[in-house]
């Protein structure tokens, strides 16, 4: 996000001083639009991670609920049925995500060279 902040260049910033904006003016008009590409990039990548990191996290911390302990009490009692249902819903729930992610960046990001066909 703080790359996509100073993604505009000197010309875009100038034009912004020659309209006389503010600095607020011009972090909403011109650096965040700028900024959003790269913030959904990170939205794509951390809602994916963040599922597994839950997941993993559960494996530990969790005593008695979760899909990381029900994943792993499964192993030690040979379900292997449960196993890989418990990982097929995490696969399908990591796809939404991305997918629902991915799906509100085309609608606000529609002007920039990425998302046109």
């Amino acid at each position: 996000m703080v790359a996509g902040l100073a993604a505009t260049d000197a010309l875009q910033r100038d034009q912004m001083a020659t309209w006389n904006a503010g600095y607020w003016q011009s972090l909403w008009k011109l650096r965040l639009p700028a900024a959003m590409p790269f913030l959904f990039n990170g939205l794509k990548i951390t809602t994916t991670l963040a599922l597994i990191g839950a997941i993993v996290a559960e494996f530990f911390g969790s005593p008695t609920r979760g899909m990381g302990f029900r994943i792993s009490t499964s192993v030690g009692q040979l379900n292997m049925a449960l196993v890989w249902a418990e990982i097929a819903v995490a696969a399908v729930s990591g796809t939404a995500f991305y997918g629902i992610v991915a799906w509100i960046e085309k609608k606000v990001t529609f002007w920039h060279p990425s998302q046109r066909q």
